[in-house]
């Protein structure tokens, strides 16, 4: 009778290769000539291999940036906060922030302003892009390109530095205990007295920017042609003609743009864990580009309407015809829905703007040693407010 369990000759047929005392040397394989030798070469992972490059190269920035910041630093002395030099550094802070940003989104600026015009133009970005690219070539996207980084330069050095000098005129007027109680009122007030003036200095680049984005081939050919023009047949006045449809725009923009970022960075900061000190560079200017990208929408919509009627007013505001009455002839013309048009744009496009910007003017505020907007005050500030 066979048995029921394997015998000795099968058990070492089966594993006898695997045993622990099976020393038998096994040939290498025999490879052809065009095979590489696999146990001259470590095993190598190309995607880790990737991240490591990624990582020196990235520690190697740091500390270039790290050395150009302290010889910054020390090329301009100590900066006390609200000093002279705090607010000059603000100033060249806001410059950098917004005259960049605002001229690498001219395509979608300039596809809004014509639908905001004629909203028949076009029908979407694509379609926009597409036709002028056809009938300009690809520089077209950027039709008032020049007028618009110019312009937004002269701007954002005066709204950031102005803000940053106002909220701290305010807070001092009102004194420590209202200051911390009325916060949001501070920064209305401190970011509407900075628009102001920042508005100035804006109005007549963007007369120009308008009226090349608005008529089709552009009236001028780049931004000191553009300004000749405008004051060769309507005089210096006519360079600030768009000026308080630009207050009732920028204004309201600004107000929320500033208030809104301080609040939702307080809110961020509150609800992770630890304090915003213990939070490294990197992460604070990642909580500032979240912030002012959620700032920047809430501005989109509350300026909105004002926008379509800047540059309608621009555009079509006929010789000698007053502001009342141009206001009043185009929104007959488009109605209470032709307010809105070209808001989905606008959206996306205030919403990346205002997110780059808080986070280029806050990068900048660190490498000159300055503390980032928001989310706590300054620990000498704190120190008074507390006294």
């Amino acid at each position: 009778m066979p048995s029921l369990f394997p015998g000795a000759s099968t058990l070492s047929a089966t594993f006898g290769h695997s045993s622990p005392y099976n020393f038998t040397a096994q040939a290498p394989a025999k490879r052809s000539p065009y095979q590489a030798r696999s146990e001259l070469y470590p095993s190598w992972d190309v995607a880790e291999d990737a991240k490591n490059k990624a990582a020196g190269l990235s520690d190697a920035a740091q500390k270039e940036l790290q050395k150009a910041s302290n010889v910054a630093q020390a090329k301009a002395g100590k900066i006390q906060l609200y000093s002279g030099k705090y607010y000059a550094a603000c100033t060249f802070g806001g410059l950098m922030a917004c005259g960049l940003t605002h001229w690498a989104v001219t395509p979608l600026d300039l596809v809004k302003c014509r639908r905001q015009v004629d909203g028949k133009l076009y029908t979407g970005n694509m379609d926009g892009w597409r036709k002028i690219i056809a009938s300009d070539g690809v520089r077209g996207i950027y039709t008032g390109g020049s007028p618009t980084f110019f312009g937004y330069s002269v701007q954002g050095a005066l709204k950031y530095g102005c803000y940053e000098y106002f909220k701290k005129f305010y807070s001092d007027l009102a004194g420590p205990e209202n200051a911390t109680r009325y916060k949001t009122w501070i920064y209305l007030a401190g970011s509407a007295s900075a628009e102001f003036f920042a508005d100035i200095g804006l109005c007549p680049l963007e007369a120009v920017k308008v009226r090349m984005q608005t008529t089709m081939p552009p009236f001028a050919t780049g931004t000191l042609n553009g300004i000749s023009k405008i004051v060769s047949t309507e005089g210096v006045a006519g360079l600030y003609k768009g000026i308080y449809p630009l207050w009732a725009r920028q204004i309201p923009y600004t107000m929320m743009k500033f208030a809104s970022f301080e609040t939702i960075v307080e809110m961020i900061y509150h609800r992770l864990p630890g304090q915003k000190s213990d939070y490294s560079k990197g992460a604070q200017t990642g909580v500032a580009f979240t912030g002012g990208y959620i700032a920047g929408i809430l501005c989109a919509i509350v300026s909105h309407p004002a926008d379509v009627m800047v540059s309608k007013l621009n555009a079509n505001r006929q010789p000698g015809e007053g502001v009342g009455s141009a206001l009043g002839r185009i929104y007959k013309d488009i109605g209470f829905g032709g307010l809105w048009n070209g808001l989905p744009v606008r959206i996306v496009m205030i919403g990346t703007l205002t997110g780059l910007q808080w986070m280029i003017y806050d990068s900048f505020k660190i490498f000159m040693g300055l503390p980032t907007t928001g989310g706590a005050a300054p620990p000498e500030e704190a120190k008074k407010q507390a006294a």
